[in-house]
């Protein structure tokens, strides 16, 4: 191959190492993107947009759970907000850069030192809480968000706040990208209309997140974490990335010659044939509920009608890079090199 990565350029799941399927409060923080008033608050600049899905999912009261929650199990809170200023409007020229720069721009939403910028009175930070600088568009992971997650060691990100299609989808897709196991909390989450936040939660969170779930589910986890309880076990339901229903665990075999670790559910009201869900598709527990990183919707593509076989696993984990000739099999990537400077 002409090209090749390092081993520090490539992308890694951060929680590789950790056999659980719970929230250890030590690598976990929740991130809260744009609470405030512009979005939350009766008045606010966006509150005409995002009112009907705020009084659907009662958000606010959602976040301030999440929040409390998160502060008695000794979880990091970090709030991601925006501010502007004119800096970003004269000389940046922010509001070319993109229609949500430009909505934003026209409705004179976040303007630094503002009622509408400042957090919502029950969402407010505390002094040993995390305020983020702010973002200038939808990616908190472009302000210093990365280099607190790093300075605590955190593996494991959980979002909620503001907006669902939009800075929450943007920031929860770059940590993945990142490495980190993302999760989103449903009901305390946002969005300028009923479409954009159902498109986020049914379809493209599922996909980008291993988990989207409830603020109760949440809390839930972090507890059955403290307690101990983190086995996947006969008996336990098993849900999707989706929070969807797949059924009953009804029994665990472990890897042996011929197959790797599955859980066994059986046909009945909601799928037709049995389900054989690899072990390692097992993410996250909450109380008597365990999650798969794959959503309900698209488990009858999964192939898992049968118990997954060694050799299926090792044609699935594809060839060893020394046997790798051609990266895209006709070619490999360019690779890019700095040119060099010509002395004068």
């Amino acid at each position: 191959m002409s090209y090749t990565k390092s081993d520090s350029e490539r992308a890694t799941y951060l929680p590789k190492k950790e056999s659980l399927t719970s929230f250890s409060p030590d690598h976990t923080a929740l991130l809260v993107i744009d609470p405030v008033n512009d979005f939350l608050s009766e008045g606010g600049a966006g509150w005409d947009l995002t009112s009907k899905t705020i009084k659907m999912n009662d958000v606010v009261s959602n976040i301030k759970k999440a929040i409390e929650g998160a502060r008695l199990r000794d979880i990091p809170i970090l709030f991601g907000p925006m501010a502007y200023t004119e800096k970003d409007y004269e000389d940046e020229q922010l509001q070319r850069r993109s229609g949500i720069n430009r909505l934003m721009f026209e409705r004179k939403m976040f303007l630094a030192d503002s009622w509408g910028a400042d957090f919502h009175p029950d969402l407010k930070p505390r002094a040993n809480d995390i305020v983020l600088e702010p973002h200038k568009s939808c990616d908190v992971f472009t302000t210093d968000l990365p280099k607190h997650l790093k300075r605590m060691n955190i593996t494991h990100l959980v979002i909620a706040g503001m907006s669902a299609n939009l800075c929450c989808e943007s920031t929860g897709r770059h940590a993945m990208e990142d490495g980190y196991d993302v999760t989103f909390l449903s009901n305390a989450i946002g969005a300028s209309s009923i479409p954009e936040y159902e498109a986020s939660i049914r379809f493209n969170y599922p996909l980008i997140s291993n988990a989207v779930i409830t603020v109760d589910e949440f809390l839930t986890a972090v507890d059955t974490f403290l307690e101990g309880d983190i086995d996947v076990e006969p008996g336990d339901t098993i849900k999707g990335s989706d929070n969807g229903e797949i059924g009953r665990i009804e029994k665990i075999e472990q890897t042996n010659d011929e197959t790797m670790g599955f859980a066994f559910v059986p046909r009945g009201l909601i799928f037709a044939t049995d389900t054989y869900v690899p072990l390692d598709a097992i993410v996250k527990r909450s109380g008597p509920t365990v999650y798969i990183n794959i959503p309900k919707s698209i488990i009858g593509e999964m192939g898992w009608e049968v118990p997954p076989s060694k050799n299926r696993h090792r044609e699935k984990v594809g060839p060893s890079e020394s046997d790798v000739k051609e990266l895209y099999h006709s070619r490999s990537p360019s690779g890019f090199k700095e040119p060099e400077t010509v002395k004068s």
